[in-house]
């Protein structure tokens, strides 16, 4: 009786002209171990590299990082065990074999590594993109971890002005790019932001429209009971100059330079929890930014949010623009994560943030 009745068939291996002995029951344990450990390493790796886009479903960074384990590691994998079996097979030491295995891996590992990017890529500007950079540089990270992504929340001017002067690599602006300043760089939308105009929660005001919002920025409109609240005095509360959000606003509300703010505060965050803590004040806000501790009021009827924006019903909002200087070619580095933050993978990172994607 065969020794392993299990087995159907022995073949005998050829290397060249000479044919090996049927040793394939002694080196059989070997070849299945190797497959085994191959699968339960990629099934592992899988299992690790699921992505948080927020809703559940597979996303760019696992199939990003899976893709890692490309046909070409899985044919020098399978070489590998191959060649290990064969001189198992034809008399050859099961050390030679381990040997050969390891030094195939080994090349493999240090051909991925000398591919892999490194180094900074400089970016700052928009404080209203806080949440989207944040989480398009999570993202960028999982398939590029040498590379180390920098953020300077200093305003969207700033943005604009480190492109121009090369001290950024991407500038950020939450606002489009004037004519004055496209002769030297160029203006990338990689979303869309709704700027909502927020208020106390205790307020009655529900609704309101783009011209009772300009009389009430402009001072025409002083008390809240003229728009449909109680008795009191409005209270205006905006960003600073050269904010990106306070640009967007005042620009499409066409109250440019003209606004009664009674504070201008420097960050998005600022302006919330000040409306946050007077039930007369009135802002405006990310859309991304906005949380249950304040309330938006509807503009024209038309709520804030992804589906409006990015229809074009609601009237208040404006871009997320990544600035680039148009004299500079961009780092490996930086033209990588360019790449990866105006793709359509991108789409579900930038949508948990808080904004509306525009490449899917």
């Amino acid at each position: 009786m065969h020794p392993h009745p299990g087995l159907f068939f022995a073949p005998k291996f050829y290397i060249g002209a000479k044919t090996c002995p049927n040793n394939l029951p002694r080196f059989f344990p070997l070849v299945v171990e190797a497959v085994l450990r191959l699968g339960y390493n990629s099934a592992v790796l899988k299992e690790n590299t699921k992505t948080r886009a927020g809703n559940g479903k597979p996303g760019y960074l696992e199939d990003n990082i899976m893709k890692k384990i490309t046909r070409r590691s899985f044919l020098t994998v399978c070489g590998a065990v191959a060649a290990a079996a064969a001189l198992t097979a034809c008399g050859g030491s099961a050390s030679s074999a381990a040997a050969s295995s390891t030094s195939a891996a080994a090349g493999s590992t240090a051909s991925s590594t000398a591919a892999a990017l490194s180094g900074n890529v400089a970016t700052g500007g928009s404080t209203s993109m806080k949440n989207v950079i944040a989480a398009l540089t999570e993202g960028f990270a999982e398939i590029e971890p040498g590379v180390t992504v920098s953020y300077d929340p200093t305003g969207s001017g700033a943005g604009i002005t480190g492109a121009t002067d090369k001290t950024l690599d991407i500038g950020l602006s939450s606002r489009a790019l004037k004519d004055d300043e496209k002769a030297d760089v160029d203006g990338t939308t990689i979303a869309l932001d709704g700027i909502a105009i927020i208020v106390n929660n205790a307020s009655k005001v529900e609704d309101l429209t783009v011209d009772q919002l300009k009389q009430m920025f402009t001072g025409e409109i002083t008390n809240w009971s003229e728009v449909g609240g109680d008795d009191g005095e409005i209270v205006l509360i905006g960003r600073e100059a050269g904010s990106g959000t306070r640009d967007g606003f005042e620009s499409i509300v066409d109250v440019k330079d003209s606004c009664k703010y009674a504070q201008e505060l420097t960050a998005t965050g600022a302006v919330i929890s000040a409306v946050e803590a007077n039930p007369l004040a009135i802002g405006y806000a990310s859309l991304s930014a906005v949380g249950d501790t304040v309330k938006m009021v509807t503009v024209g009827g038309v709520e804030c949010s992804e589906e409006t924006v990015k229809d074009g019903s609601y009237e208040v909002q404006r871009p997320f623009v990544f600035v680039t200087n148009k004299s500079v070619t961009l780092s490996e580095q930086a033209q990588a994560f360019f790449d990866f933050a105006t793709s359509a993978d991108a789409a579900d990172l930038i949508r948990t943030a808080g904004a509306v994607p525009v490449n899917e």
